[in-house]
């Protein structure tokens, strides 16, 4: 815009008791440690400014700080008919994003001067607005808070109405400029020609209570954290004979809190005024007045005058003149009118029996965290009725709860019985909780609780500790705890009762072999306390048999804990591993081996969905709920599914590869009984199908009593059934092919009994049920006979000893099995022909596909939130850490 622009759209001041300031002569305004200034001479001081800003009215960014030459720079712009953009003054990044994001006209620094950008403006500004502010919780943020003349004249109004603010009142100034709280301290007593001891001291020091009591201060405004800061410096014994009310807002003081201050005011001669507001409503909605402070501790009490409010779905959404003209998220904004009439707050209220208004939650401090809406709020406030400072925070997926220690404290404090606590209020599993002690809980300059900082200071700790997993790994319960984010692990857990799942145990098993030297097939569902009572038994084996640690043995022992403890010792060439991974990293190499051409080793895929089952049960079906079953069959096939549907539907829409129908994985239903790209995903196909199947019977009630009735019995009979009725009996129409997910479905039932199958009796059982089944499904003997292999393997073998330099070469592929199956069709396509390449760069992709997608996606997201968090905090960006998860297939 020109100067004429500016000119056509300049707005006299619309503040009256700032046009009148010089009529209040000699009557002091401010006084700082340092001087006292008369409303006269602040008259001087803002008409100088207001001059120095010019006739054209501009977007004028002021550096709001409690000095006196801030404050005088602030009233100067408003004086001068100006839209103030009012910033903190500690903070440039904050500083640096709004002026980047809006080009002030005109800069008013902390130290009063005044740079004059351009000649004219630069924007269209609305007559009617006149402030520019940043809500409480997006401090730099481009999103600001519209308020217009009217909004600052009538809350200052309100305030000073229900506070009885008399021309003899001094507010000491316990909160920043550029917050809306303390700027609404400023206006309502300028309002009515009281002073204001203006300071930035801390309340915990002693120069900011000699400026209290020399300058006759009669009121305080604090937010919860300055309360417990009062609380430190002994506020309640000390001799304030001028004090006459004190204000609370900027967020909920607990209950017995406001009881206690509102006693102590009784007993000391104040009042204590609990108030609630947001930045959008310009400072203040309500107030409790003080004779029902006792009573009623937990309520906001009643609307400010001319304002009222309604509950709107369990909302308050609040009416009044001093609700904002709407937000604004770039310069454009600043030219447009009134866009609402009624603030939603975001607060969920009642009214009280007694008329009073009452919060009773935040809608945005609800989290999502595995399935379990919970409300922030309500953990907190139960975590510190134990008498702990706490705060919680959380994202999709965590709740993080930071507590305060200080000194000795961070010994004292049992973590552990916060995250049974915190998971026993929200409902969330205690695999989702981060529970970490801090030497304080961070806050922001206006005094409120930094929860972007919580999360971000949680995250960075989870961050380390994945990052230095590998080095602190010495016991059982630390595998535990760093493979399943377990910060507590008792000595009476198990794998499976800690949440661990077919997703996690690969990493697990193979470092509880370092430790443990074998292991036992029923490790998964074995104590702590007894994997560390062999841990250290094979620690002394070690410390008496110096051949243990690496030289030849006198004998290796065989079976049960004994054949693993001079076993593992008798040579470091060997490692013990469970049978199921080795062999699903055999089978992935043998299935793109074959694809490739590189050799014809069929067979293993169907192997492969009877490790499936196995697993499957060990774990998503150790539970003897059926909410917990399910949600874990549902996280295995979600976790099948996405990445799947991320390598078919771009291959697809942009290479032309597969059908329609593929894009649903629905081949093995509507596609044709003929051998063809669209077939390639059958083994997937295959794993969701059967899950989805699992589900159907988990959930049936009288299915899970036969299964606990008759734990073998049920999966054999499945399996029977599943296998006599393959192929035309299926009532289903569509293909009937090998790979045909229901054709294929006995195999999974087949994995489900050999899990089952506990006696010597039992494994012959299912060994001869695999013979007929998987020894004969194919008709190709060779085929077959490679499948039957891993079978009897998995039954009779469950654990087995490999070469260590194989160990790490083995846990990458059988973690990445899934991806490898899933890329390598695409990795085929363009390299036929050439077998060796083929296989080799198949299976690469293929492990950088698993590492993208565990860790890539999940690095971004924390980058991000840190990114984020770093902005609202005020720091630098500390580099995302942390390894990817070994996800493989369930």
């Amino acid at each position: 815009m020109t100067a004429l622009a500016g000119e056509l759209t300049r707005a006299p001041c619309g503040l009256p008791w700032l046009r009148d300031l010089a009529a209040r002569g000699a009557a002091r305004a401010v006084a700082t440690p340092d001087a006292s200034v008369t409303y006269a001479e602040l008259a001087q001081r803002v008409d100088a400014v207001a001059a120095a800003l010019g006739t054209t009215r501009r977007l004028v960014l002021v550096e709001g700080d409690n000095r006196l030459e801030s404050l005088v720079g602030y009233l100067g712009a408003l004086a001068g008919g100006h839209v103030v953009l009012l910033v903190p003054s500690d903070s440039e990044p904050a500083r640096a994003t709004l002026r980047a994001a809006y080009d002030p006209d005109a800069v008013i620094g902390s130290d009063g001067s005044v740079d004059v950008v351009r000649d004219g403006s630069a924007h269209e500004l609305h007559p009617d607005l006149a402030l520019l502010l940043s809500t409480s919780g997006s401090t730099g943020s481009p999103k600001l808070v519209r308020l217009s003349w009217d909004n600052l004249a009538a809350n200052a109004d309100q305030i000073a109405t229900y506070l009885d603010i008399r021309p003899s009142d001094c507010a000491a100034t316990t909160l920043p400029l550029h917050y809306c709280y303390g700027l609404s301290v400023v206006h309502s007593h300028l309002s009515r020609g009281a002073s204001i001891a203006l300071t930035d001291l801390s309340v915990v020091d002693e120069c900011f209570w000699r400026l209290f009591r020399e300058s006759g201060a009669t009121t305080l405004a604090g937010v919860p954290y300055t309360f417990e800061l009062l609380e430190r410096v002994g506020f309640e014994s000390m001799d304030l004979p001028s004090l006459r009310y004190v204000t609370q807002a900027g967020g909920r003081l607990e209950p017995d809190r406001v009881r206690h201050w509102a006693e102590v005011g009784r007993a000391r001669g104040w009042d204590l005024f609990v108030m609630y507001g947001q930045t959008e409503a310009t400072a203040r909605m309500a107030y409790l007045p003080p004779d029902l402070a006792l009573e009623h501790p937990s309520t906001i009490g009643v609307p400010v005058p001319g304002g009222s409010f309604d509950v709107v779905n369990g909302e308050l959404v609040y009416s009044g003149p001093n609700v904002m003209l709407g937000y604004a998220e770039s310069p454009r904004d600043l030219a447009l009118p009134r866009t609402i009439t009624r603030l939603r707050t975001g607060d969920l209220g009642r009214l009280t029996e007694a008329g009073l208004y009452e919060v009773t939650g935040r809608s945005s401090r609800f989290v999502k965290v595995l399935g379990h809406r919970i409300d922030l709020d309500q953990v907190e406030r139960g975590l510190r009725r134990a008498g702990q400072d706490v705060r919680c925070a959380g994202r999709e997926g965590l709740l993080a709860v930071a507590v305060a220690a200080t000194g000795d404290a961070p010994g004292s404090v049992d973590l552990g019985a916060l995250r049974r606590s915190a998971a026993r209020l929200s409902g969330a599993p205690a695999a989702a909780i981060s529970v970490v002690a801090f030497p304080e809980q961070p806050v922001r300059a206006n005094g409120k609780t930094d929860y972007a900082a919580v999360l971000s200071r949680v995250e960075e700790v989870r961050a380390r500790i994945e990052a230095t997993d590998e080095k602190r790994i010495a016991s059982v319960a630390a595998v535990y705890a760093a493979a399943l984010g377990r910060s507590e692990v008792a000595p009476s857990s198990t794998f499976v009762s800690l949440g661990g799942d077919s997703l996690s145990y690969v990493e697990v098993s193979i470092r509880l072999e370092q430790l443990l030297g074998t292991l036992p097939a029923s490790w998964h569902v074995t104590s702590v306390a007894d994997l560390e009572e062999a841990a250290s038994l094979r620690t002394q084996s070690a410390d008496d048999h110096p051949a243990a640690a690496g030289g030849p043995a006198p004998g290796r022992g065989r079976g049960g804990w004994g054949g693993g403890w001079l076993g593992r010792g008798q040579s470091r060439a060997w490692r013990t591993v469970e049978t199921n991974v080795w062999l699903r990293a055999l089978a992935i190499v043998l299935i793109v081996g074959t694809h490739a051409d590189l050799f014809v080793l069929q067979g293993t895929a169907h192997a492969l969905l009877v490790l499936v089952g196995y697993n499957v049960v060990r774990f998503a079906l150790a539970s003897e709920r059926t909410r917990d079953r399910l949600r874990s069959l549902a996280r295995g096939a979600t976790r099948i599914a996405l990445p799947t549907l991320a390598v078919i539907v771009p291959a697809h829409f942009i290479g032309g590869y597969y059908e329609p129908r593929n894009l649903f994985l629905a081949n093995w239903l509507l596609g044709e009984e003929r051998l063809g790209p669209p077939w390639r995903f059958w083994f997937i196909e295959a794993l969701v199908v059967a899950l989805l199947v699992a589900m159907v019977l988990v959930a049936v009630p009288a299915v899970a009593r036969a299964e606990r009735r008759w734990p073998l019995g049920l999966p054999l009979a499945l399996t029977a059934v599943a296998f006599t009725l393959r192929l035309p009996l299926y009532p289903l129409p569509g293909p009937r092919m090998q790979g045909s997910a229901l054709v294929v479905l006995f195999l999974f039932f087949l994995g489900w009994a050999i899990a089952r199958a506990v006696s010597r009796r039992e494994q012959w059982v299912v060994t001869a049920v695999a013979v007929l089944s998987v020894g004969t499904f194919s008709g190709n003997p060779a085929r077959d006979l490679l499948s039957l292999a891993f079978v009897l393997l998995l039954i009779w073998k469950p654990v087995s000893r490999i070469p260590a330099m194989l160990v790490p070469v083995v846990q990458v592929l059988a973690a990445s099995s899934l991806y490898v199956y899933v890329i390598h069709w695409q990795v085929l396509e363009h390299l036929w022909g050439a077998p060796v390449p083929a296989f080799a760069v198949s299976l690469a992709v293929g492990v950088g596909y698993w590492w993208l997608w565990t860790a890539g996606v999940d690095l971004a997201r924390r980058a991000v939130a840190q990114v984020r968090a770093a902005r609202r905090a005020d720091r630098p960006v500390a580099a995302p850490s942390g390894s990817p998860s070994l996800v493989v297939v369930p």
